[in-house]
């Protein structure tokens, strides 16, 4: 059974900064390479932990034989990523996202798995009408070939029910070593947080995907009344589309939540930022519109910095929603210690020579 190095799986226990990486295109729908490199060393130049690849910011069209662009973006990634450690001097978490029925699946892992990526992050989003055990053996046959990020996906951007019993079974799998709990529902996030607390296991970690609740779950301690006693687990960390802008900022409140965690005194200005942070999602993640322009919202704000040429997905249908702009000008204008447009506009033209 493959396993993370120590330090890796150190680092993933203690809580990282993960960015959901977009997909970066010229206006001819192209992968515009040097954007793309230039993205990858602002999250590493902003202090991320890691980087998530392929995965739903990156667009699962992605994987569509028209565009060709699975293999393509994590190995472009994969470099990038070989170029930061050395710089670094620490490895980042790769984690590759997985998605598609079994055989897809495999074959997206073992492709992750040579380029060199630490952890699928294992969609359950194909498996549409598979019964509990079905999905058990398709994580127990990813896990062979890759840790597991588990992934617990929001049902309006794609994502399917997983019932306690799933994730109860989840966390007894040798090969699962976090994941990333993103329903964007208080009551299933409890669900997988009980399941893996009650399982035993104290070495999954607990990610937060829920980008509309990020500071909250950083901070809550979640107690769990076990059959082996009293369990208290925290999520450590994010695996967030979220956190693909504005990552520099990003990495202080993670820094933030962590210490103010371990000190079991949440400041009020803390909780503040939260809902600040979550009103600054929902135009991003046009949550008006049922999250329709959530990748071209985060698009835009990469493209308002310099990073991106434009905000152009691989759909050409898919873009801003009706309001969608004037709604990240409010935030803007709003929050603006939670942007880092200085820190890319210090930064951007080195990104983008190599």
């Amino acid at each position: 059974m493959p396993t993370l190095p120590t330090t890796l799986r150190s680092a993933l226990n203690r809580g990282a900064v993960i960015p959901a990486m977009p997909l970066a295109l010229t206006a001819e729908r192209r992968l515009d390479e040097r954007r793309q490199r230039a993205l990858i060393r602002y999250y590493a130049a902003s202090g991320a932990g890691g980087l998530a690849v392929g995965v739903h910011t990156t667009q699962f069209a992605i994987r569509h034989k028209k565009h060709g662009l699975l293999e393509p973006v994590l190995a472009l990634a994969a470099e990038e990523l070989d170029r930061a450690d050395a710089r670094r001097g620490e490895p980042m978490i790769r984690v590759a996202g997985v998605y598609g029925p079994t055989l897809a699946a495999v074959y997206e892992a073992r492709v992750a798995r040579d380029l060199g990526y630490h952890a699928a992050l294992l969609s359950m989003s194909a498996l549409i009408a598979a019964d509990v055990d079905h999905m058990v053996a398709h994580c127990r046959e990813i896990a062979a070939i890759l840790p597991v990020f588990g992934f617990y996906l929001q049902e309006s951007v794609g994502g399917r029910p997983l019932p306690y019993r799933f994730w109860r079974r989840w966390a007894e799998l040798e090969g699962v070593v976090a994941v990333k709990i993103a329903p964007f529902n208080r009551y299933k996030t409890l669900d997988v947080i009980r399941a893996v607390a009650e399982s035993g296991r104290d070495d999954i970690a607990l990610y937060t995907g829920n980008d509309d609740a990020i500071v909250a779950d950083l901070v809550t301690p979640f107690c769990v009344d076990t059959p082996q006693g009293p369990v208290e687990r925290r999520i450590v960390g994010g695996l967030l589309g979220h956190w693909s802008v504005w990552t520099s900022k990003a990495v202080a409140i993670h820094t933030d939540c962590q210490a103010a965690s371990r000190a079991r005194t949440i400041p009020t200005d803390l909780l503040a930022t939260g809902y600040r942070i979550t009103d600054a999602n929902a135009a991003f993640f046009d949550a008006a519109h049922n999250f329709r322009g959530c990748i071209a919202g985060l698009h835009e704000v990469l493209r308002r910095q310099g990073l991106l040429e434009g905000i152009w997905c691989l759909d050409p249908d898919e873009g801003l929603s009706p309001g969608q702009a004037a709604e990240i000008d409010r935030v803007y204008r709003s929050y603006p210690e939670l942007n880092d447009d200085a820190f890319v506009a210090a930064g951007r033209d080195e990104w983008l020579s190599g």
